[in-house]
């Protein structure tokens, strides 16, 4: 097959988190090249004519869709998969609406409530633009003691470092979104603290469905009372961070983590379903000092670098990085793509029950 692997034009000297994408490029292309396929890397900017007229004089089979965000905003990322669908270009990964709801995270919280799962309850967003808050309200039943503020549609932890932790009132609450909004990608929104313990769980997907790889727990070590312990920017990418250092994942879990490392991966599985999520994705859980798991958020297309959690748990679950390419690059191709499409599949997804999860455990 004919393999154009897209992302996001980056620039030269840029941060971790932007440049971290071409990592991603040179896996994924090396990967189709082991398995066969003729490769393309052909960036993408808010040049989308552009764009549409280069993939047009050289059209590939499918996309490899790799894009994070585009000038520099994650609020755009859907506008690359929406345009493949008019093309009727098979592309890997969710589907344009699946990546919006996701990318705004109030909206994913919304819909994971309103389907029963767990989600910390939050204030926002700020500023309520229809655009932002479309059928998204504040929701909150005991009001927590602390709240974590985040951005509204940046991912790979943007803005969360120990600053975002707020206490006080509602009114206090509102006021530091008011004042960080700008600075956290043009709004943003305040998530209650959960303490506890924290989780990513990838998934992967099959010729039976979705399959949820080894459950990682993220260990804060020797964090102490001074330091928040969550995921912040310095933890993913400032390598030589204390944060990043003392930050270590783990897979191998006691007996008694059998019965919640189960509900997690049940968890992960229905965020996949109500979202309708393809080739892959990643799910980050906190789980409180009495046990019970609550969804962070939904990642659509979660980075797939060497050296990323995705890669991690690919390794423990014994799957070759080329194997699961191909298994995200087969689930592209086997869905059909109407939207102004000159080139439909026929292959459609068995409707089968998934594979059972892959759980580490010692």
């Amino acid at each position: 097959m004919n393999i154009t692997v897209v992302h996001q034009q980056t620039e030269a000297g840029g941060p971790p988190d932007e440049q971290d994408v071409l990592e991603q490029v040179e896996a994924v292309a090396a990967a189709l090249q082991v398995l066969g396929h003729t490769c393309r890397i052909l960036p993408c900017s808010l040049d989308l004519e552009g764009f549409r007229s280069e993939v047009i004089r050289k059209p590939p089979d499918a996309v490899f869709n790799l894009v994070e965000s585009l000038d520099g905003s994650c609020r755009l990322l859907p506008l690359l998969p929406a345009l493949l669908d008019h093309m009727g270009i098979p592309y890997t990964g969710s589907n344009a609406y699946a990546l919006w709801v996701t990318t705004q995270k109030v909206l994913a919280k919304k819909a994971l409530s309103e389907a029963g799962i767990p989600t910390p309850d939050w204030i926002g967003p700020v500023p309520e633009d229809p655009a932002q808050s479309y059928g998204s309200r504040d929701r909150r039943c005991t009001p927590p003691d602390r709240w974590i503020v985040k951005s509204l549609w940046e991912h790979a932890s943007f803005g969360l470092d120990d600053a975002c932790l707020v206490t006080g009132s509602e009114e206090t609450v509102r006021g530091c979104l008011r004042s960080r909004s700008k600075a956290l990608g043009g709004a943003c929104f305040a998530e209650a603290y959960v303490e506890g313990r924290e989780f990513n769980l990838s998934l992967l997907d099959g010729p039976a469905g979705p399959r949820v790889l080894p459950p990682a727990e993220i260990l804060f070590s020797e964090f102490g009372s001074h330091r928040l312990p969550i995921v912040g920017y310095r933890a993913k990418w400032e390598t030589d961070s204390f944060e990043y250092l003392h930050t270590p994942r783990r897979f191998v879990f006691p007996d008694q983590d059998r019965p919640l490392l189960e509900r997690l991966c049940d968890t992960a599985l229905r965020c996949w379903r109500l979202f309708g999520l393809q080739g892959y994705a990643r799910v980050d859980f906190r789980v409180d000092l009495d046990g019970r798991e609550w969804v962070l958020e939904i990642n659509a297309n979660p980075c797939i670098s060497p050296d990323a959690g995705f890669a991690a748990a690919l390794a423990v679950a014994q799957i070759p990085f080329t194997r699961a390419v191909q298994q995200i690059l087969s689930a592209a191709v086997r869905v059909p793509y109407v939207m102004g499409s000159k080139r439909q599949t026929t292959t459609f997804r068995p409707s089968i029950a998934p594979e059972p999860p892959a759980v580490s455990l010692q």
